[in-house]
């Protein structure tokens, strides 16, 4: 199965979030996007790809041993940014720095159970609402045929959304869509949570 480690946002940050992005989608070219769908957003701490079965008890015990490191911190959805043309995201604002060490344990937890990691990069809290659509023809770094993604950005940078505490860490499933059809997203299902702090 497919899996990551997170942190979902509470209801009432996404639904202050989801009205921002209902303004951006107004906005010209936003057709020529991939919007992800609001059950879907999250914070994701570690990827850990195609995982077998056999490693899922070691992981759950890797990932408790995570949570219980951690202590509950402060967070609020705010700002937004993008890399290069290709992704549209919002951040992070608050005890950012917990959440890097619960980042940092979550991977280094997939790692010890086992899990082939990509190499460390600095983890850098964002929480993806778009992505260009892959252009058939010209360089894939400038996404759907060219679109700035620059006004999407922009129209983030003043956005701070009301505060929440971050409680728990979840292991997250991701189903991939079904071939074929066009628009259809991953679903996303909490196979496990620990809270933090515990």
């Amino acid at each position: 199965m497919r899996l990551f480690a997170a942190v979902l946002p509470p209801d009432a940050a996404v639904a202050e979030l989801a009205a921002r992005v209902e303004a951006l989608r107004a906005l010209p070219g936003a057709d020529g996007l991939r919007w992800t769908e609001r059950e879907g957003w999250h914070f994701t701490l570690a990827f850990y790809g195609e995982v077998a079965e056999e490693v899922l008890p070691e992981l759950h015990t890797r990932l408790a041993r995570a949570a219980h490191r951690h202590r509950p911190h402060e967070l609020r959805l705010a700002r937004g940014g993008r890399f290069d043309d290709r992704v549209v995201w919002v951040g992070v604002d608050g005890d950012s720095e917990t959440l890097r060490g619960l980042a940092d344990s979550a991977a280094a937890g997939g790692r010890r159970a086992g899990i082939p990691m990509d190499r460390h990069r600095p983890y850098h809290p964002h929480l993806t609402i778009a992505r260009a659509r892959s252009a058939r023809h010209g360089s894939a770094r400038h996404g759907s045929a060219g679109l700035s993604l620059a006004p999407y950005a922009e129209r983030l940078a003043d956005f701070a959304g009301q505060e929440w505490t971050v409680r728990e860490l979840s292991l997250v499933r991701s189903h991939p869509p079904a071939p074929g059809v066009p628009g259809r997203q991953p679903r996303y299902e909490v196979v496990a949570a620990w809270p933090l702090g515990h």
